[in-house]
């Protein structure tokens, strides 16, 4: 409040400024009678009517197909939104939707897709953001239909649930914007071929958005796509499902399979005519789709172990409050939720820091999702064994700062715990744990708290809290996500300004961030270009070695930006073809990547190998067991597409206000 009203009262435009040093006659002086005649002039003219007009009640619709703009969430101050969003909850009634049981009926389900998928190959660009953008205004007049549906079947607090919807939202427009660069560069002898079938195999802690994302990418890019949610979740997958029949979208483009997860589920995502799977889910997940069918083409977004690193020169009350909404929102049911706060030691031993964490914490009201007060709801079932141990068993030095308590009698509702003391490379620095509850680490310096957050086995968000832009700049340098975040919460991402995938373990099947540029490419396959080394270096110095903010907020820095890969090799099969060989070989020489010697295994830093050429199914299993992540897309000879492979993108978020004064 005081850095705002200072500002005011400073700056060029308030008399205070000019108050000490007015002179009758002067330059200040005709400006400031200038400014009082002209106020009192428009006095009974200024309208006194809010600024904020938006009324659920009436839905927005796309307009422009020719622009990007991020959806507006809503804005709960106006009472037409909470009378609106409180009738939604009032009246929801529960639905019916289809279950398969057997094998026949995948495969009937299948064949359906590969049918819709060579008519919807053959569709314009244009028809296809047509029939995304009516996608998108079904989701936006669906909005409160989607809200309660989430709240009274997935734990899902409205608060929580209203950014799911505008991001669902986002990805209709987002990507079907995203078209005209893949139809541009078509152009110029370029081809792009969509996959064929596409299955989405969603989580349960984002029902709609996830889901939706993945749909939607698939489609837009020409493909058929077969839902398969979570099965805590089917009701939102199939009401998903079910708005973009509404909106046009053929029944066999798009289809719901609510199956078991036996050998009916195993069955969809092995199928031979399955072209690809987008998985978002657990790391033991990914890995078990690959010990079922070793080719497979996955692209997943798997686990995440997420810190925010709090420093001496953090703003201590923003840092807490960023840190009590990552940590607790959604029951902390995130994978990109803060797990652990990394708090500088000076920070960490002032006993009025630990007590207004606390305060900020118990502040948090736990209850049942569909009503309106609560803040953070219920799990979407019992702890896992992983979970409860967090939150009743602490191990050596220790102790609860805030002891979570279950508050009824089916252990879905608890309240959020805080560990103090948690010890490097301990139980849990190191493990997902996927629930309420948060472990602070001491650091001594940034030096050690970066080396504590990177010491996970996961890459997906982190963030810190500091006002010093030297200290975030060497955090920026150094640390191992995909999402950084800084002066703000770590939770969050939105499409286009953060696109979301992470690092290390958190990623698997070498594919682009969700939300991002490039997602919609990833589900088909390019040929021809005839870019050469000099193409290559243009392209490479005047793209992939800039930062990128296409959003431009004024409040916020949102950063694309592509780094180095810490370690790629080059493989050649005993059937590489020479020209790809020599394709790669160039890209790998203008993105400055140093090769690997693959003949010595001992010696390997390399995370992911680069395949010219093809590997049988024993050779996939035996680099799966190593945790190789298998480059197996063929070089293309386009600079754009070809240098991706060889680098790894990074979101940053920069909060840059204080208290709503710009700091730029």
């Amino acid at each position: 409040y005081l850095t705002r009203r200072l500002d005011e009262n400073t700056s060029p435009e308030n008399f205070l400024r000019a108050l000490f040093t007015l002179r009758p006659g002067s330059e200040e002086w005709i400006d400031q009678g200038d400014r009082f005649e002209a106020a009192m002039a428009a006095k009974d003219s200024v309208s006194t009517a809010s600024r904020r007009t938006q009324n659920r009640t009436r839905p927005s619709t796309v307009g422009n197909l020719a622009s990007f703009e991020n959806s507006a969430d809503t804005d709960w101050t106006q009472q037409v939104n909470r009378a609106w969003i409180g009738h939604e909850l009032l009246t929801w009634m529960p639905q019916p939707f289809p279950r398969i049981e057997t094998v026949a009926e995948i495969d009937d389900v299948v064949a359906a897709a590969m049918h819709a998928a060579r008519q919807w190959a053959t569709t314009t660009y244009a028809d296809r953001r047509r029939l995304l953008a009516d996608i998108a205004d079904e989701m936006e007049r669906a909005r409160g239909t989607t809200l309660a549906l989430m709240a009274h079947t997935s734990c899902k607090t409205i608060q929580e649930g209203d950014p799911e919807v505008s991001e669902a939202i986002d990805f209709a427009r987002y990507y079907g914007w995203c078209t005209n660069a893949i139809e541009a560069r078509t152009a110029h002898r370029r081809e792009f071929r969509p996959f064929g079938v596409v299955v989405v195999a969603a989580p349960w802690n984002f029902p709609y958005a996830i889901p939706a994302g993945g749909v939607l990418a698939a489609l837009a890019a020409g493909n058929a796509v077969v839902l398969k949610p979570a099965p805590e979740v089917a009701a939102v997958g199939y009401e998903l499902v079910t708005q973009l029949w509404r909106a046009g979208v053929p029944r066999e483009l798009v289809q719901f399979v609510a199956c078991p997860d036996n050998d009916v589920g195993r069955r969809l995502i092995t199928h031979d005519d399955v072209d690809a799977v987008i998985l978002t889910g657990a790391l033991e997940t990914a890995q078990l789709f690959r010990s079922w069918k070793p080719s497979i083409r996955i692209f997943g977004e798997t686990s995440g172990k997420n810190a925010l690193i709090i420093t001496a020169a953090a703003d201590e009350d923003l840092a807490i409050r960023d840190l009590v909404k990552s940590a607790f929102g959604h029951a902390g049911q995130k994978c990109s939720a803060a797990s652990l706060a990394i708090v500088e030691a000076s920070v960490y031993d002032d006993p009025t820091f630990q007590r207004r964490l606390t305060d900020a914490v118990l502040s948090v009201r736990v209850g049942v999702a569909a009503e309106l007060p609560t803040m953070t709801g219920p799990l979407i079932s019992a702890p896992s064994p992983k979970l409860l141990r967090a939150l009743t068993t602490l191990d050596a030095g220790e102790s609860w700062l805030v002891q979570p308590h279950c508050l009824d009698e089916a252990s879905h509702l608890w309240s959020p715990g805080v560990r103090c003391g948690v010890g490097e490379g301990s139980w849990f620095h190191v493990t997902e744990c996927f629930g309420p509850v948060l472990g602070l680490m001491r650091a001594r310096d940034l030096d050690h708290a970066i080396e504590m957050q990177n010491a996970v086995p996961f890459g997906l968000t982190g963030g810190i809290h500091s006002l010093d832009d030297q200290e975030v700049m060497r955090w920026l340098e150094s640390v191992e996500v995909g999402n950084a975040y800084v002066n703000r919460h770590i939770t969050g991402a939105v499409v286009r300004r953060q696109p979301f995938g992470g690092w290390k373990q958190s990623s698997v099947g070498c594919g682009p961030k969700a939300g991002g540029p490039f997602y919609v490419e990833a589900f088909g396959i390019w040929t021809g270009g005839d870019d050469d080394e000099a193409e290559f270096q243009r392209v490479f110095d005047e793209y992939f070695a800039l930062d990128h903010d296409p959003s431009g907020l004024a409040c916020e820095r949102n950063i694309l930006r592509h780094r180095p890969l810490p370690g790629i090799g080059l493989y050649l099969a005993a059937d590489a073809d020479a020209e790809l060989v020599k394709i790669a070989e160039m890209a790998r020489r203008v993105a400055g990547v140093t090769p690997i010697d693959l003949a010595s295994p001992a010696t390997w830093s390399v995370r992911r190998v680069r395949v010219i050429g093809s590997l049988t199914d024993e050779e996939l299993v035996e680099c799966h067991a190593l945790g190789v992540e298998l480059d197996l897309v063929k070089p293309v000879a386009d600079a754009m597409v070809e240098l991706r492979r060889w680098v790894r993108e990074q979101a940053i978020s920069w909060t840059r206000h204080r208290h709503g004064r710009l700091l730029d």
